[in-house]
Parts: C-alpha cells; structure tokens; sequence
C-alpha cells in the first residue's frame, strides 16, 4: 500500500541569535548592508560579545550559515569589507581571498594591479601562490592592463572584479 507523498519543508535555525545591540550598527542599502559601529586598524567591523572581539561579516556569516568550514576565511564578494550582507559572503581558502581585491598596490605607480613601468615599458605581472609570472612588456599601458586582467582571469577563481 503507497502512502500519499508529503511535501516537507525544512527551516534552518541559525546557530545564535545576534541582537538589537548588533543590528542597531547596520545600515541596510539596495546593495550592501553596511557596519557603522567599531572598525578595526584593517578596515574590518568589530563588535563585543562578552570578553571576545569578533569582525562582524564573520558573526553575519555564522548567524546566516550555522558555521564556517574548517581552514576558511570569509570573503566579500562585494569587496566591501564593511559588508555583512550574508549573500555577499563566502567561504575561501587564503589564496581565494588574496585573488579576490580590487586596484592596484599602494606602491603601485601605474594605478593598475600589476602593472608596472620598467625599462621603458609598461610590464605585466601576476602573483599566484608567492610566486611572479611575467605576463609580458607593453608600449601602452591599456595593453599591459588588459593582458594582465586576462591572465588572473585564466587563473584565478575568486577574481570578482576582474569578471565585471
């Protein structure tokens, strides 16, 4: 005898509740939700929880996923390190969160990411797992630009603004 087939919904229940003490220091935008409390001296939010200091899109994550997976950092999508939009976040391996920045170095002369002047042209480098490959010198610096975009996108995974 077949019993009638039941349609189950299953809920997820985060792992803890943030509170009103929390969420009062988030400004909900169309794009991200933005953390207006405590930042650190890297530009990540901070918020108490008893005696521990915890950055933000981390507790965000947990409250939304229920846990990060073992050896994880959280990545921001969005680039915005003050964003605890929990669509905006993902687990990542260091090098995915490495791969995923935007612009160039603070050293950088040529304002793009790795793209600098030398000998006369504009050369193109990229860095994956500490080590510099050589993507080629270029008369112009669109060039250079362009062929360096190119090749974190062939190797790199979490790349997002390099995929815009």
């Amino acid at each position: 005898m077949n019993s009638p087939q039941m349609e189950m919904t299953v809920t997820f229940a985060p792992a803890f509740s943030l509170g009103h003490s929390f969420w009062e220091k988030v400004n909900k935008t169309d794009r991200c939700w933005l953390w207006t409390g405590a930042v650190n001296s890297k530009g990540y939010g901070n918020f108490w929880i008893g005696s521990t200091n915890h950055v933000v899109h981390r507790l965000s994550y947990l409250n939304s996923y229920g846990s990060i997976p073992k050896g994880k950092l959280i990545d921001h999508k969005c680039l915005n390190k003050l964003c605890i939009k929990p669509q905006h976040l993902r687990p990542a391996t260091k090098r995915q969160n490495g791969e995923n920045r935007s612009g160039a170095n603070k050293n950088n002369t040529s304002g793009v990411r790795g793209v600098g002047w030398h000998r006369g042209k504009w050369r193109a480098r990229v860095t994956v797992q500490g080590k510099t490959l050589l993507v080629g010198y270029f008369d112009k610096l669109e060039d250079a630009a362009y062929a360096v975009k190119q090749k974190r996108l062939e190797l790199f995974t979490h790349n997002e603004e390099d995929k815009h």
